[in-house]
């Protein structure tokens, strides 16, 4: 890998993000729960990366954080060595290099807004200037390259089933070409045969488009397929870090091997960078 290659494209400096519970009572006090508790973590250009835990590790936090969705309580966040602060930049430039995928494929859609609307919504988020019809143009052909037709841009939402609604919001993520791609628990509402098929996609995604990609789950069993490093969290703090294959195989943290223990069987597999 060139120097270029592993320059790290995100970086976290030991980031805290502190949530107040609300008060029990009228006079009661509000209990402060660290969600992340000094995360440093860089990801290099060109890499994919897999951020696993049980719910309320910190991992959704940890990936808002990178996003700038959330600003942390206490240390930094970079992108490409700009400093990540929604409090003073309205971080349109992060915008544009930077790619979504949410979990719920019905709940990412307006039901009265059709698939082209919603496709070229990133556009205008990214602040990329063009005209309607070649933005409509620039939506017709990525739908064709996740796997749906290019008439799909003047139907609504309800024509799909839940594994194209992904691949629409595959599309959505990756219309404005952003160097980076995040996947919030991509495809843990699909069923299995439609997951193996969005899974194929996004490996194949990465791979053409050269995407830095990092992969929030809880689900050990999708992390061979999409990723070539796996972070363990556990509590707001990581608790391992290296390379997949070594991760799964030879966890060295306590809380991976119960993880791993109480995961279900990994199908045969080939282990992919």
């Amino acid at each position: 890998m060139t120097n270029e290659a592993s320059h790290p494209l995100v970086t976290m400096r030991d980031v805290t993000k502190v949530f107040k519970t609300p008060a029990q009572s009228l006079f009661g006090k509000r209990n402060r729960v660290h969600a992340l508790a000094g995360v440093t973590l860089e990801v290099p250009r060109g890499q994919s990366l897999a951020i696993v835990g049980e719910s309320g590790s910190g991992k959704t936090t940890l990936s808002r954080q990178l996003l700038g969705l959330s600003r942390p309580t206490t240390g930094e966040v970079s992108f490409d060595g700009r400093l990540v602060d929604p409090r003073t930049d309205d971080l349109v430039w992060l915008r544009r290099r930077t790619g979504l995928v949410f979990q719920d494929p019905y709940s990412s859609f307006n039901p009265r807004r059709t698939i082209g609307d919603s496709v070229t919504e990133s556009l205008d988020a990214a602040a990329q200037v063009c005209g309607r019809e070649e933005q409509l143009e620039m939506a017709r052909a990525m739908l064709v390259r996740v796997g749906l037709p290019a008439d799909a841009v003047d139907r609504l939402p309800r024509a799909f089933s839940g594994g194209q609604r992904q691949r629409i919001a595959i599309a959505r993520a990756l219309i404005h070409r952003p160097e980076l791609l995040v996947g919030d628990e991509p495809v843990s509402a699909l069923d299995v045969l439609v997951r193996a098929h969005v899974l194929e996609l996004l490996a194949q995604l990465r791979a053409e488009l050269g995407l830095t990609m990092i992969t929030i789950t809880h689900d050990l069993s999708i992390v061979p397929q999409l990723a070539e490093r796996t972070v363990v969290m556990s509590n707001g703090v990581i608790v391992e870090d290296g390379p997949t294959e070594q991760v799964l195989t030879q966890p060295e943290h306590p809380y991976t091997r119960e993880l791993l223990a109480a995961r279900i069987e990994l199908p045969p597999t080939t282990w992919r960078g």
